[in-house]
């Protein structure tokens, strides 16, 4: 498979965080739309028997990746020792990746960091331009509740009878200006490169997840670029991982493996959200970050999940994730207290 990386900028606030196995199940409503819906059910082709065609990570701050999970007293001691703020830390630069595992909690950076690298070079471009109120405490992520109000569409009032029916949903902004970049692995034997940009495209100007057919999740697409083979190509007794997904079942060494896990409660998009039942079943997960003790054969780990539909029983869920290998030295940890 080859690797790539994709750089966006966000335009609106988004519905749905950049996540990578929601962005999957956009791009795959867009391959059918755009190429049919027979060029999908070939890329499709034994996704759950381990064959996937494509695979992308979440959304990272430009030049940086998540520190991985790891229990606190695994990290080497610093001068910052608060661990509220030690936890905060949470994107390592790329130039880090070099360095020890166990030394990559100090060159983390914050998100407050990262936003205020983001203002400081708005302003160094445009130097003439007014400092907005407010852009020194500018966050690079962000999530605000938005009020909205039902709308009877028969009588063109506010709830019945003409009542006020307001409520609030939650909407994530990403910082002005800032750059995103995804990692995918594209077996280009099934979909191109030339495809797979038209699609990321298309979802990035009529939106991406939720509410996105008012205006959310617009994103602009800087690059698609072959990613550098030295990313992928290192070597290491462990794996990073770069989004969700289920390693269940595949054995792994679960004693030092090291995750947070997510639940999803997937619901159909596109077309199929107006069927019958527009629901899929839950799905558990590894969080993004996972460590995962297995030395790595391929660039990804995990698997594809089916059966997940009763409306639509083909569909998958990308239960894959993109994977950097590195060294992990479970011994650093100190003992367990006995219970």
């Amino acid at each position: 498979m080859q690797a790539y990386r994709l750089t966006i900028r966000p335009q609106t606030a988004f519905g749905t965080p950049l996540v990578g196995d929601t962005w999957f199940g956009h791009i795959c409503w867009g391959i059918a739309e755009q190429y049919g819906h027979d060029t999908l059910a070939a890329c499709l082709c034994d996704y759950t028997a381990g064959r996937p065609f494509l695979i992308i990570s979440d959304a990272f701050p430009a030049g940086y990746l998540p520190l991985p999970t790891l229990p606190s007293r695994y990290w080497q001691a610093g001068d910052e020792q608060d661990r509220k703020k030690l936890k905060k830390r949470q994107w390592l630069p790329e130039d880090a990746l070099d360095r020890p595992l166990h030394e990559w909690q100090q060159h983390a950076k914050t998100s407050a960091d990262i936003a205020a690298k983001i203002v400081e070079e708005r302003q160094k471009k445009n130097p003439q331009q007014k400092k907005m109120k407010g852009e020194k405490n500018e966050k690079l992520v962000e999530s605000r509740s938005q009020p909205h109000n039902s709308i009877n569409r028969a009588t063109g009032t506010t709830g019945e009878g003409g009542g006020f029916a307001p409520y609030n949903s939650e909407q994530t902004w990403y910082a002005a200006n800032s750059r995103w970049q995804a990692y995918l692995l594209l077996d280009e034997n099934r979909l191109s490169r030339a495809q797979l940009e038209t699609v990321l495209n298309n979802i990035g100007a009529s939106g991406y997840g939720r509410d996105a057919s008012i205006g959310l999740g617009k994103y602009q697409t800087d690059a698609l670029e072959p990613e550098p083979a030295g990313l992928f190509a290192r070597s290491g007794n462990a794996c990073l991982t770069l989004a969700p997904c289920c390693p269940q079942g595949l054995g792994y060494d679960s004693a030092h493996s090291y995750y947070q896990t997510v639940t999803r409660f997937g619901r159909h998009g596109n077309i199929q959200a107006t069927a019958g039942n527009p629901y899929k079943s839950p799905i558990l997960m590894a969080q993004t970050a996972a460590v995962i003790s297995a030395r790595p054969g391929q660039p990804y780990l995990g698997q594809g999940i089916g059966g997940i539909s009763a409306s639509l029983p083909a569909t998958v869920h990308q239960g894959y994730a993109p994977i950097i290998a590195i060294e992990f030295d479970p011994t650093r940890l100190a003992p367990r207290r006995a219970p």
